[in-house]
This record gives C-alpha cells, sequence and structure tokens, in this order.
C-alpha cells in the first residue's frame, strides 16, 4: 500500500483504544475518522491541538500531509473507495495554506438552509459509498460554518467462498436460534492459530479475499470482554503475542472454538482445515464527542473560544463528531462502509483404512473481527458481533 510506518502504528493504535471500550455489537473505523482528526489537528492552536496530536500519533506538523498520503494510498488500492468533503458557509473564509493541504475538488458551500444541505450531504454519503451508508451522521443548525467528512468503502470476494447451512449452537448466547451457518474446508491450516495473551487464550481465522483485504474472525475464552480479544486481535497484528499456528497445534481442545482430531478416511488425506461460522450484518453509530478524551476532542469542543486560527481567522469550535458505520460478512466476500463528519460546530459403506489430522474450527457465539490490508496490516474496520443473520430458507443473503 506505502503507507508509512508511523501511519500505520498511528491508525491502529486509535483502533486499539477504541476497542478497549467495546462493550457490545457494534462496526468502526479508525481509518475513517484518523485522517479528519488530522487535519484538524493541523489547523489547531493550544490545548486542543496538544490533544489531537496526541490522538492522532504523530506530531501535529507531520499530520496534514500523512492524512493526504493515506487517503490517496487507499484510494489506490484496490477494493477500496475513499473521499474527503468539505462544506463552509459562503461567510467563512479559509485560510489558504489549510485548505491547500486538503486533497482537490473537496470545497462545497453550506447554504444555511439546515434540510437542504442535509440533504445535499446525504447524497453526498450515500454517493460516495454505493448507497451503503444513506446519511451523512453530522448535526447541523444554525451556528454550524464548517463540515469536514469522509468517506471509507471496503469490497472483497473471499478467495475461497464458503457454502450456506442452517447452524444451530448447541450452547451459548445462540443456542435458542437458527443461524445463516457459513462453512468450508482446506488444506492450509495455517489460516488459523492460537495466540496466548495476558487475558486468555484468542482463536484467530483469516479469511483472505481476492484483492489483499481480509477479515480476521477472533473467539476469545467466555470469560474474555469483547475489548480484550478485539485488542488480542491487535497485538497479534502487532506481533506483541505469541502465535501458534494450525500446523503445529497439538491435538484435542487447542483453543476458544478449536479442535484437532484425527480421523480415518477412505484414502490418503491431506491435513484439513474445518472452519464453521455465523454470516453478519453489522452497524454501528459513534458519536466521538462522547468519548472526547479518546479522540483528542476535549479542548476542540469547547465555544467559549475558537481553537482552529490555523484553518480561519473566525473562532470555530468542534459542535459534533459523529461516525455511521456497517458491515456484512457473507459466503462470498465482506462489504464495509464508514462515514465521518466533523460539525465546526456419500453412498455405500468406505473402507477407512487411513489416518488424517482434522482442524475444526467455529465460530457460533460472540466474536470480533478486523478488517485489514494483508501486506501492510492496516485496520480497515473493527466490530463485534453479538447478533449474526438468521436462516432463511429460499432467501438470497450476498
Amino acid at each position: 500500500m506505502g503507507v508509512t510506518n508511523a501511519t500505520i502504528r498511528a491508525v491502529n493504535g486509535l483502533t486499539a483504544r477504541w476497542a478497549r471500550t467495546v462493550e457490545d455489537g457494534t462496526v468502526f473505523s479508525a481509518a475513517g475518522v484518523w485522517p479528519l482528526l488530522a487535519f484538524l489537528a493541523d489547523g489547531a492552536v493550544g490545548p486542543a491541538r496538544d490533544e489531537l496530536t496526541d490522538a492522532v500519533g504523530l506530531p501535529a506538523d507531520r499530520a496534514a500531509p500523512a492524512a493526504r498520503e493515506l487517503l490517496a494510498r487507499l484510494a489506490a488500492t484496490r477494493g477500496l473507495d475513499t473521499a474527503l468533503g468539505l462544506w463552509t458557509r459562503r461567510t467563512l473564509k479559509l485560510r489558504e495554506a489549510w485548505r491547500a493541504g486538503l486533497p482537490a475538488e473537496t470545497h462545497g458551500v453550506l447554504s444555511g438552509d439546515v434540510a437542504a444541505d442535509h440533504a445535499a450531504l446525504d447524497a453526498w454519503a450515500a454517493g460516495r459509498t454505493g448507497g451503503l451508508i444513506e446519511r451523512m451522521p453530522v448535526t447541523l443548525n444554525a451556528r454550524t460554518e464548517l463540515v469536514l467528512a469522509g468517506a471509507l468503502t471496503l469490497r472483497t470476494n473471499w478467495l475461497r467462498p464458503f457454502d450456506e447451512h442452517p447452524l444451530t449452537p448447541e450452547s451459548g448466547p445462540w443456542s435458542e436460534r437458527t443461524l445463516l451457518g457459513l462453512g468450508r474446508a482446506s488444506a492450509l491450516l495455517d489460516r488459523v492459530g492460537v495466540a496466548d495473551t495476558p487475558h486468555g487464550f484468542v482463536t484467530e481465522l483469516k479469511v483472505l479475499g481476492d484483492n489483499a483485504l481480509d477479515v480476521h474472525l477472533l473467539l476469545g475464552e467466555e470469560h474474555m470482554t469483547p475489548g480484550q480479544v478485539l485488542s488480542a486481535g491487535l497485538d497479534v497484528l502487532a506481533r506483541r503475542c505469541p502465535v501458534v499456528p494450525g500446523p503445529r497445534l497439538p491435538y484435542g481442545d487447542v483453543g476458544p472454538g478449536l479442535r484437532v482430531v484425527r480421523t480415518r478416511s477412505e484414502r490418503p488425506e491431506p491435513p484439513t482445515l474445518e472452519v464453521t461460522t455465523a454470516a453478519f450484518g453489522l452497524t454501528g453509530h459513534h458519536d466521538l464527542l462522547k468519548r472526547h478524551a479518546l479522540f483528542g476532542l476535549t479542548t476542540a469542543r469547547d465555544d467559549r473560544v475558537g481553537h482552529f486560527p490555523g484553518v480561519s481567522a473566525h473562532p470555530l469550535a468542534v459542535g459534533s463528531a459523529e461516525q455511521s458505520a456497517m458491515a456484512r460478512f457473507g459466503a462470498l466476500g465482506f462489504r464495509a462502509a464508514a462515514v465521518t463528519a466533523f460539525g465546526a460546530i456419500g453412498a455405500g459403506i468406505p473402507q477407512l483404512r487411513w489416518l488424517t489430522t482434522t482442524v475444526r474450527a467455529r465460530f457460533d457465539r460472540p466474536f470480533g473481527f478486523l478488517a485489514l490490508h494483508r501486506h501492510s496490516r492496516l485496520v480497515l474496520a473493527a466490530g463485534w458481533v453479538t447478533d449474526p443473520e438468521p436462516f432463511r430458507e429460499d432467501e438470497e443473503y450476498f
């Protein structure tokens, strides 16, 4: 992808800090938030600049160039679409140096008619995400002077599709439901592994897309929280905790939802990885100001004074900061999108003569996921699945 390691660490670091706060089913894209925070940091002063710098994870004078590079690299990556939008009141004069630092052709106008402006922003969000996000997550009112928004869309098809089938878990929170199950088998045992983390063991399954955009499913021990499981997945990406890959796993119950057995077969067979999971569709809406410290917005939301003289001589404060996101995991592939906006303001009896090894991975209780770029390990979306898709006969799911 060509993004610097410092930028990847910064974006993944924001994902990690968010992951620690997860308590229920949701989806979030730090890659959708981070560039906007970086552009705001570039135009801020005083405590607001310091807090945004901490949230961004890069010096403020390097933040905007890094954000421009990230957006350009994402846009050039197959399966990813990105867009940045800026809208201002006609009476708001921007600092030319700050405006020039944004990608070209991003600047629009707010008319002051809240309903008309909302309709225009909604159309932008829907158009930039192919209809996956239909509304711009921003609060407009008579005081709104500026809106800065970003859109990120991810699409990948699996290298090896899943088969669909009814899935009825025998235990756990989904045991009373019939889910849309997904199953497949392969000889690639290294797609699964068990991580040893400070809070418990976590099973990681890599589901590879045909354009180097992958999804890693994460199942922790039952006592682990969503934040602990998602944080473990990020630690695995950063190589901060040991992982035993599938080919080196011993026999028996070796990790959450993971069992290695010896089975008999009619003919010599290579070891097999059998995967069972549940299809899911998630949406998430995040008011970033409710977690203002996490996103470096504590001082920036104080509207008694201005905090962004690098953006405009007119005093500005952050009046709203929100993200709407979605993710869909099905038999054929994965789709995710996020829009973030800141408002300032067989037959017979076989002869089983051979023994073979089978690794069985089963994700049939709440689990986490990370969607990422395979080579750079940049996390594009993350989430926690609590309400998977139900099984309905004669219905097309993807």
